[in-house]
């Protein structure tokens, strides 16, 4: 194909504006003019022509250099590719009309060979949109990746070209993040300082009022208060990111995911911690939790469930307190698959909130799937539940919703699992009972089981964990006593030289002290029989 170099003059006619060309009377100077290149390339599919122009090259030996650049370019696909000749062709003509500089040889070969894009100009923002409209998973997932690409991802690394994006502007962005951690925290200690010093300023006087009122413009113009982005969250961006980018990746669009070497601080997760008497008393002190995992203990449990015996949902808070569901799996639990007669019900989907809307949805995992074994006690309580729902609804007659589930409102609907730990916690707080979230009464009855010495595969399998590890590591608190045990039987399996001789030194003692006690007694006796004769 047609392809040459020529030099070029971009003098202009002062008066017409026109450029002068070879008209230019310092057109023979040696650095006046500057070179540029024009390559015909192949025709597009209606037959219509294009080519490729760049200009600019200071010399002709740089113009030379820049057409056979283009021609290595175009020499990629063989004759007989007719769709590669197209994409190379598109490529060049993108690069000319945007003039984005011409692309590495080798980097193309690669790309085409792969089936990637040639010209990799997509960025990240629209990369993730399209990710993100491509997924189907339940609403609420969708709401938490929007979350993090809208307010995280778009602002700080949205711009940058998707095949480019490298691990130090992952860096740059969670350290942008930490950055704004310090300013939201020192806005909202400024806003509070405001608030605190407004509250304490009288309503009557005119220099109060206007005091009061500067103040108040004061607080409106300042940002509201926000809360920090916290590990966990930072975390969860990180994850976000790091799908989307193998997801990039399984359709050859990248071949490097930045996202899975940045690092960023771990999360701490809290350790779930026991109401001991100790904990309850400083609790009452200074009304602090010890951890934001608590965990009632048996007897805290049981003053519970009395407590809330009379509760239309006493059935459910006595079904997660003994087995361990979880809010939305106990709120979407079908009587379909609950067999009280087998002594059993079969966990197959839940409830779950995006922002306030309720969805059904399945288990989050395969492990969620499962069969729960129900005790004598809990299918008693179940029982009379049933019962009770079977009066609720001749009551309602034609207005009750026939949803099937086995914990419902009054008319039959949908619970909603945010006014379930609504009530939750106002009847925590009624009992007088150490606070504890109900989500925390399913890690009660994790405790109480591994307490009674069930199998930790067991327990595992109870709550839907997808790996006996995650059990271990979420429910490391034991109940006092337990531990004592424990402690107990370990000590006993060690052989003290010392602790033999302190038993020796005891067990001499004891004999002293109980000879002492005879001798003692032997000698009350007698001063009582000497007293006795003298009295005769």
């Amino acid at each position: 194909m047609k392809g040459s170099t020529y030099r070029r003059c971009s003098c202009r006619d002062p008066k017409t504006g026109k450029e002068l060309g070879t008209s230019c009377p310092k057109r023979n100077s040696r650095n006046h003019c500057t070179y540029s290149i024009r390559q015909e390339l192949p025709p597009r599919e209606d037959g219509s022509r294009r080519s490729f122009a760049r200009g600019g090259y200071t010399n002709a030996k740089a113009a030379q250099a820049g057409l056979d650049h283009v021609r290595a370019l175009l020499g990629l696909a063989e004759a007989d590719d007719p769709e590669g000749i197209q994409l190379l062709a598109e490529m060049l003509a993108e690069v000319s009309g945007e003039k984005l500089p011409l692309p590495d040889v080798e980097e193309t070969r690669r790309r085409l060979k792969a089936g990637q894009d040639l010209v990799g100009s997509l960025t990240v923002a629209e990369w993730l949109d399209r990710w993100l409209a491509g997924k189907r998973i339940r609403k609420s997932g969708i709401s938490r990746y929007e979350t993090d690409i809208r307010v995280h991802l778009k602002p700080h690394i949205g711009h940058r070209r998707l095949d480019r994006l490298r691990v130090s502007h992952l860096s740059e962005m969670f350290t942008a993040i930490a950055d704004g951690n310090a300013e939201i925290l020192e806005q909202n200690a400024q806003r509070r300082a405001a608030v605190e010093e407004l509250a304490t300023i009288p309503w009557k006087g005119v220099e109060n009022r206007a005091r009061r009122k500067a103040l108040k413009e004061a607080i409106d113009a300042m940002p509201a208060f926000r809360r920090v982005t916290g590990p966990a969250t930072r975390q969860h961006v990180k994850a976000t990111l790091r799908a989307s980018l193998n997801d990039a990746i399984g359709q050859q669009i990248i071949t490097f995911n930045p996202a899975a070497h940045v690092e960023i601080d771990p999360v701490r997760k809290p350790k779930a911690l026991v109401w001991t008497d100790e904990r309850v008393a400083k609790w009452e002190q200074t009304g602090e939790k010890p951890s934001p995992v608590m965990v009632w203990t048996p007897e805290q449990t049981g003053a519970f469930l009395d407590f809330v015996a009379d509760d239309r949902l006493y059935a459910m808070w006595h079904l997660i307190a003994f087995r361990g569901l979880r809010r939305g799996e106990a709120c979407g639990q079908p009587w379909s698959e609950t067999n009280l007669d087998r002594h059993s019900l079969t966990v197959t989907g839940q409830l779950v909130q995006s922002g306030w809307d309720v969805e059904a949805s399945e288990p989050k995992t395969d492990s969620g799937f499962r069969v729960v074994a129900l005790d004598d006690d809990t299918v008693g309580v179940l029982e009379l539940h049933r019962k009770q729902q079977q009066a609720d609804r001749l009551e309602w007659g034609s207005a009750w919703v026939n949803t099937g589930l086995v914990f419902t409102q009054e008319d039959g609907s949908w619970l909603h699992p945010g006014k379930v730990t609504d009530l939750f916690e106002r009847l925590v707080a009624a009992s007088g009972l150490p606070p504890i979230r109900l989500h925390d009464l399913r890690h009660g009855a994790a405790t109480l089981m591994l307490a009674a010495d069930i199998d930790i595969k067991i327990v595992s399998d109870t709550l839907g964990h997808s790996d006996t590890r995650i059990t271990r590591d979420i429910y490391q608190s034991v109940l006092p006593h337990v531990g004592k045990s424990a402690a107990e039987a370990t000590a006993k399996l060690v052989p003290l030289q010392r602790k033999a001789e302190q038993e020796e030194q005891a067990r001499k003692a004891a004999k002293k002290a109980k000879q002492a006690e005879k001798a003692k007694a032997k000698g009350k006796k007698k001063a009582k029989a000497k007293k006795g004769a003298k009295q005769g």
